[in-house]
């Protein structure tokens, strides 16, 4: 071979997973040889690997330079390819292409079927390691075909050289685009050969006539196989690194090597021999220090130092060897004592605490591993470190430390990097198995250590092919399947003689173990390789007839371009400037409490009327607005300066306050607020409520921090065509004209927080919005920072495709979390509303994991401890859920930071984690992920235990721990100033202070009825005026002709029963229930004496055909001539519309599909207006109706079909407007004019049913119900260095390991067959288990009774009674149960048994039980 003349390649690229992402040794192989190769090759060395890194710190091994192929790079990207450019942090800075596949996971099928089809590539089995490379593999194929089309001609010879089988898909891929590429593929070891030795199979005795592929299908590993196999056929030159490997190649794979190509190294990763000794002298000296204090007694100055290191491969690289011989020379008569490290990586959760403790201020306490491991009782090293009983005894001459950290300088014990620890090492052994090159041995022999390996390791062979001479600096052993004891001895051997030797010998060994290490310099080594890539460019050409032409993609370039490029514009902001004597306007604009303060709106308003209301209500909009000529008449007003001072005055007075605020702190996170107008960050029920919790939490001075999301567009504004269609309106906000404010650090730098996406790191402006004394912190991603595709994820609510949803939720979540911690913002209690904010609990999991070096069960129980969660949604399918693909490719790197697999962190939002098809829901996260979970009304609660009970299998849904707290709303905000002065008369004097007895609402009775009235007729003639001016704006009534709406505002009346329907228009809402008899509802809407009319208002979602025909429709019905001006629907609703109409109306009239309504709070608002409430009996209504305060429609359905039961419920409404509702509202006093009875249900409705539905009764319920007991168990979780938490997640993992075992030994039951059962008596039950080594108190053990419920179509849980415990007798535990019926009946009756731990918040917290 070495006559063949060699051709050299004008561009190489070099495709790895190792590329800028350091997994094993092959990162180091590539490293060292991109340096050497860079020598030659240049720029024209293009190294490319995965854009794998998922931090938003910069990745350490990359240096982007977006200068580097900046056009071809633009190319690539209008093809779809995520790629980015720069330099390999490594000697020699080569050039590095990252490319991000997570693009392609969803198509990963249509890919896959794609290489079956073509190469019969079998995918079928794969699971997602396999996936994640092939699609790697594949976008790596795309990215070097873009390059070649757009950069080079066909006169370049180009060579890829495919490492490893998970980029086999690249070379496939590229060998169909018949580009003139020509393709090496190295495997570095076989995947069966890895397997086969992993599964402590004999593989070198294996038969030579095996079945490769059927042993690769028993492994679980035909997707791997195939791909390499498949790689190897259709590469150009097939290469690997050794002879073994060659040998398992012809093997498996079906075809022969074309040739070796050894690895090798680069002599500058070792200092030189002076800089050498010195790191050597170091690292002796805190080697020796650290084993001491880890033993109790000094090491020796002459103690012989042994080590081994590597991948936790218990076999195959021989860790079991290392052991055994070490045990064999405990007690042996060795002249030096021995000291063994060994540098494993394993899981842990940081250093060992008491080891640092006494390395700072001494002690006796003493261990053998410096960090500590995740699984200490599974891990193998401990085992057979107990097995061996290599104690570290004071008589003994082994002393052995275990350090399972990876060794980068930051392991917190050492803080040293492994070089450096491994120049002070006096030998090394490598006993390895599996080892098709071996580069820990070659590391040794080049910072001068001695070495051992053996005949099964790559490395090894090469030395006794290559290496003459004598070599005493590495020993290479034999060793095969069956010498097993012969190799430890060997190995005992070579250690006692080390131990023997003179320090002259010793100084003889590491210089030639140095001298051996230059065997395999890549100066030496590089030849191979340029052999291979010779031999694949001449098959190439051999194979098409000279080197193939193709076309040049840039002879087809237009150069015919525009010059003048578009401008590229970034925001800046100017502030108005205001005179020093208004400065207390702008102070108040920018904290939203003015929009609950009567006083500050009429203020504001003060300013200028017409701009007050042009500006929508928005007092910052105003300010900018107004001329400084206005300014300069306000400073002289003197009314309008003292208004200014005493609103100034109260609110320096209410935020003055706020600085005693106490209690738990609260961190509450919405996808959405509602909190004014002006800012529309909000769409519906979810947001308006989440806005008057914040209000509620500034009022009653509850430590509250609110997070949430800052949108560009937010909810779309509402028109209609003329034809009745919504037309959805999405206007930008301007953030300066907002009551938000940036919110910087100490530098005056813009926060910004930072979620890391695929290839990229997201960047979100942290903002500001005061709501009273309760901060709000936005997130917007809307800014240059960021790529374009980024910059939209904060444009709209719920808005894009589901991708964009999960970048939202991500960044709610996750970016919320960080947005605390820039602020330095800890709380007790972190409140999830719906599932839209459920990453919280896995980036609070990663903090504990990473910052805190907890456990993942530690760390959970912490969590949990903390958390609560919110669900707002009544049906199943309102539940946000993302397909698993999808997550992968933005999620795939946060198992490895909680330390789990991925299937473990997919059960917490799957019922079946191994089902690839159920999408992860986000609410089952957040139900996994925290201690207590409620829903908004008491029905809600109960519909959603339904919901919500596959979470917890073996517990009924009646047991589940799933409570409420009914939703409440902000008094101040949408009740009439009319109203308000009533109730400050008659409501007492703690009313004002928020912290009242919602009792003080029957001080309504003492109100004299005509003033009611009299407040009623002003809101209902407020109302109908404002409907009027705004069908006066030709915009807004489109869907009106002129003549219709001059019909329409002659029509309306200001002193008739006026009925308000305003809400979201969903179909389950049934805003067309009123319609269904057309004729009837006409004589109810005309009756000359008794006439209704009916204001429609609300959105339906975009998305949503169904709601937006509802809308369509009552627009038509409204323009039917008998019910022009008695049925009208106002578009463009919004905040200040709904005040209106819930001020306004007489009845607030709610029709939803029983049991579909969770809270619903439009009602709650009208309540507290005195409007009274016409409902279905659902959401909040089931627990607000009071007869005499509001009329009610039965909960239960009449008919299983909803279309009749429409029907039923139509007709209802209308006998009870005809019948009741209207006559009572008609029924006037003849002196007064007042009807009486009227007024009396309004009073009932404000003293029966408004005080219940308060957001301050709500915040209440929410402090002592969940807050106050959460923030006590999050406190005793964390005490002690979270000894509570780390005992009860000890307990559980003891736990799940004995539960399978328990027996039940018998087991009997009260049986109406055998026995007389009836009421009074007494029956006896009795179970016993053989319960192993756990306590009888750790199981409990109950009788349940239970009937078939025929309306939940299931059993249903009456009553349960408790065994006891009765005594334990030769391993088996006997508990009994003696049960008192209370009821007669037929019941079904069965016992279970679950895991039981006083430390346990609740029942479902674990979910351990078995029904016996």
């Amino acid at each position: 071979m070495s006559e063949i003349k060699i051709q050299h390649p004008d561009y190489l690229f070099e495709v790895s997973w190792e590329v800028c992402n350091k997994v094993g040794g092959i990162h180091t192989v590539i490293a060292t040889k991109a340096l050497n190769l860079s020598r030659e090759f240049g720029e024209k060395h293009i190294l490319v690997g995965p854009d794998v890194w998922r931090e938003t710190g910069v990745n350490p091994e990359f240096s982007e330079d977006s200068e580097i192929f900046r056009a071809w790079k633009t190319k690539a990207e209008s093809e779809g390819l995520r790629i980015r450019t720069g330099r390999w942090n490594v000697p020699g800075n080569p050039l590095a292409i990252l490319v991000d596949f997570s693009s392609y996971i969803t198509r990963k099928d249509e890919i896959l079927t794609q290489f079956w089809k073509r190469y019969g590539l079998d995918s079928l089995t794969g699971q997602w390691d396999y996936i994640e490379s092939a699609l790697f593999g594949y976008a790596t194929g795309k990215v070097i075909e873009s390059f070649v089309r757009y950069n080079l001609s066909s006169h370049h010879k180009i060579v890829a050289q495919f490492h490893e089988w998970m980029t086999g898909a690249g070379l496939l891929y590229l060998k169909e685009t018949t580009l003139p590429v020509a393709t090496v593929f190295t495997t570095h070891a076989t995947a069966l050969g890895r397997s086969i030795a992993g599964n402590g199979m004999p593989l070198y005795s294996m038969p030579e006539g095996m079945n490769a592929d059927s042993k690769a299908s028993d492994l679980h590993i035909t997707a791997k196989h195939s791909l390499e196999k498949i790689s190897a056929r259709e590469a150009d030159v097939f290469t690997t690194v050794s002879d073994i490997t060659a040998g398992e190649c012809r093997r498996f794979l079906g075809r022969e090597t074309d040739i070796v190509t050894p690895n090798g190294f680069d002599e500058t990763i070792a200092p030189d021999d002076d800089a050498l000794e010195i790191m050597r002298q170091s690292s002796r000296k805190i080697l020796s220090e650290i084993a001491s204090a880890m033993s109790g007694r000094e090491v020796r100055e002459d103690a012989l130092l042994v080590g081994i290191s590597g991948r936790y491969e218990y076999k195959n690289k021989g860790l079991d060897l290392f052991l055994d011989s070490l045990g064999a020379l405990r007690n042996s008569d060795v002249k030096r004592e021995i000291v063994a490290f060994m540098f494993i990586p394993a899981g842990h959760n940081g250093p060992n605490k008491e080891l640092l403790s006494k390395l700072s201020s001494g002690g006796d306490y003493t261990t053998n591993c410096t960090h500590y491991l995740s699984e200490p009782e599974w891990d193998p090293i401990v085992k057979k470190v107990r097995e061996l009983a290599l104690l570290n005894r004071k008589d003994e001459s082994v002393r052995i430390f275990f350090v399972p950290s990876y060794l980068n300088g930051q392991d917190g014990v050492f803080n040293k990097t492994y070089y450096e620890l491994l120049a002070g090492l006096d030998i090394t052994l490598f006993p390895s198995y599996y080892e098709p090159w071996g580069y820990t041995p070659l590391e040794s022999l080049a910072f001068s250590v001695p070495t051992v390996t053996t005949t099964l390791a790559g490395f090894g062979l090469w030395v006794k092919e290559h290496l003459a001479g004598e070599h005493p600096g590495i020993v290479v052993v034999e060793r095969d399947d069956n010498n097993y004891r012969q190799v430890a001895e060997k190995l005992s051997e070579i250690i006692e003689k080390a131990a023997s030797l003179s320090g002259e010998e010793e100084l003889k060994l590491r210089k030639s173990a140095k001298l051996a290490s230059r065997i395999a310099l890549w100066e030496n080594q590089l030849i191979y390789y340029k052999k291979a890539y010779s031999m694949a460019i001449d098959n190439i050409a051999d194979n098409r007839g000279a080197f193939p032409q193709s076309p040049d993609d840039r002879d087809h370039l237009n150069f015919k371009i525009n010059v003048a490029n578009k401008p590229n514009w970034s925001t800046v902001i100017i502030n108005k400037q205001l005179p020093e004597r208004l400065e207390h306007l702008d102070t108040i604009s920018k904290n939203l409490w003015w929009s609950w303060n009567d006083e500050a709106m009429e203020l504001f308003k003060m300013v200028d009327p017409l701009l007050w209301q042009e500006s929508h209500g928005n007092p910052i909009l105003l300010l900018n607005s107004i001329s400084l000529k206005r300014t300069k008449e306000l400073e002289k007003d003197s009314a309008f300066l003292a208004k200014l001072d005493k609103v100034y005055g109260d609110f320096v007075k209410y935020m003055e306050e706020g600085k005693s605020m106490t209690g738990p702190k609260i961190s509450y996170f919405s996808m959405e607020y509602g909190l004014d107008q002006s800012l529309k960050i909000y769409s519906g029920g979810l947001g308006i409520l989440a806005g008057d919790y914040l209000k509620e939490s500034s009022d009653k001075m509850i430590p509250i921090t609110g997070v949430g999301l800052l949108y560009r567009y937010g909810y779309f504004t509402q028109k209609l065509s003329a034809q009745g269609d919504q037309v959805a309106e999405y206007e930008a906000q301007d953030f300066s004209k907002l009551p938000v404010t940036q919110v910087r650090d100490e530098n005056g730098d813009w926060i910004i927080v930072k979620v890391a996406l695929p290839g990229r790191t997201l960047h979100a402006r942290l903002w500001r919005a005061d709501v009273g004394r309760t901060p709000l912190y936005l997130m917007d991603t809307d800014f240059e920072d960021n790529l374009p595709e980024d910059r939209t994820i904060t444009h709209h609510l719920y808005g894009g495709d589901l991708e964009n949803r999960l970048k939202q939720e991500m960044l709610l979540g996750i970016g919320g979390i960080r947005a605390l911690r820039l602020l330095g913002i800890e709380a007790d209690v972190y409140h999830c509303n719906e599932g839209h904010a459920a990453f919280i609990g896995l980036e609070r999991l990663r903090e504990y994991i990473n910052e805190d070096n907890l456990s993942y069960g530690e760390a959970l129980e912490v969590v949990r401890a903390s958390s609560l969660f919110t669900t707002h949604t009544p049906v199943p399918a309102g539940h946000d859920a993302f397909p698993e693909d999808l997550l992968r490719g933005y999620m795939n790197h946060y198992p490895s930071r909680l330390k789990i697999s991925w299937e473990m962190m997919m059960s917490l939002g799957k019922i079946d984690p191994n089902n690839s098809q159920e999408k992860f829901s986000m609410s089952n996260l957040a139900c996994n992920l925290s201690q207590d979970v409620n829903g908004v009304s008491w029905l809600h609660g109960k519909v959603s235990r339904d919901i919500l009970a596959p979470l917890w299998p073996g517990y009924m849904p009646e047991e589940l721990h799933v409570g409420y707290v009914t939703n409440g709303v902000h008094y101040p905000t949408w009740t009439a100033t009319e109203w308000k002065e009533i109730h400050s008369e008659v409501f007492g004097k703690d009313f004002a202070s928020h912290n009242y007895d919602k009792n003080c609402f029957e001080g309504i009775y003492k109100v004299d009825e005509s003033r009611i009235w009299d407040v009623r007729n002003h809101l209902r003639t407020r109302l109908i005026n404002k409907v009027k001016e705004m069908l006066s704006d030709p915009a807004a009534t489109v869907h009106y002709t002129p003549q219709q709406v001059v019909m329409i505002k002659e029509s309306l009346r200001d002193d008739i029963l006026t009925i308000g329907f305003a809400r979201r228009f969903a179909t389950y809402k049934r805003a067309h229930l009123l319609f269904r008899d057309l004729s009837r509802l006409e004589k109810i809407v005309n009756d000359p004496h008794e006439p209704v009319q009916f204001i429609f208002a609300g959105k339906a979602h975009p998305a949503d055909k169904a709601g937006q025909d509802l809308i369509r429709h009552i627009v038509e019905v409204s323009l039917m001539p008998q019910f022009i001006g008695k049925i009208i629907f106002l578009p463009g609703y919004d905040m200040t519309i709904a005040k209106r109409l819930v001020q306004g109306v007489d009845i607030w009239m709610n029709t939803p599909t029983r049991p579909l309504e969770a809270s619903g709070t439009s009602g709650e608002k009208a309540v507290m207006n005195g409007v009274m409430h016409f409902s279905v009996l659902d959401g909040w209504w089931v627990e607000g109706y009071k007869e005499g305060a509001g009329w009610a429609l039965p909960m239960e359905k009449t008919y299983e079909n909803q279309n009749y039961q429409d029907e039923l419920d139509a007709t209802t409404i209308y006998n009870m407007l005809e019948n009741e509702i209207a006559p009572l509202f008609y029924d006037t006093d003849k002196k007064t004019g007042v009807p009486l009875a009227w007024v009396d249900v309004i009073k009932n409705t404000i003293a029966k049913v408004a005080g219940n539905f308060t957001t301050n009764r709500m915040i209440t319920d929410y402090v002592n119900q969940y807050y106050l007991p959460l923030a006590k168990r999050h406190s005793e979780m964390v005490a002690g260095d979270y000894s509570v938490a780390r005992e009860l997640a000890f307990w559980k993992k003891r736990m799940r390991a004995e539960w399978p075992l328990i027996e039940v030994r018998s087991f009997n039951r009260p049986d109406s067959a055998r026995v007389n059962l009836s009421i009074g008596g007494e029956y006896h039950a009795e179970v016993e288990l053989a319960l192993g080594s756990l306590s009888h108190d750790e199981i409990g053990v109950e009788l349940v009774l239970a009937t078939n419920d025929p309306v939940a179509g299931r059993m249903v849980i009456r009553k349960s009674f408790d065994f006891e415990y009765a005594g334990t007798a030769d391993g088996v535990t006997k508990y009994i149960c003696n049960m008192l019926p209370e009821t007669a009946g037929i019941f079904n009756v069965a016992a279970r048994m679950y895991a039981k731990n006083p430390s346990l918040p609740h029942r479902q917290d674990f979910d351990l039980i078995r029904w016996l």
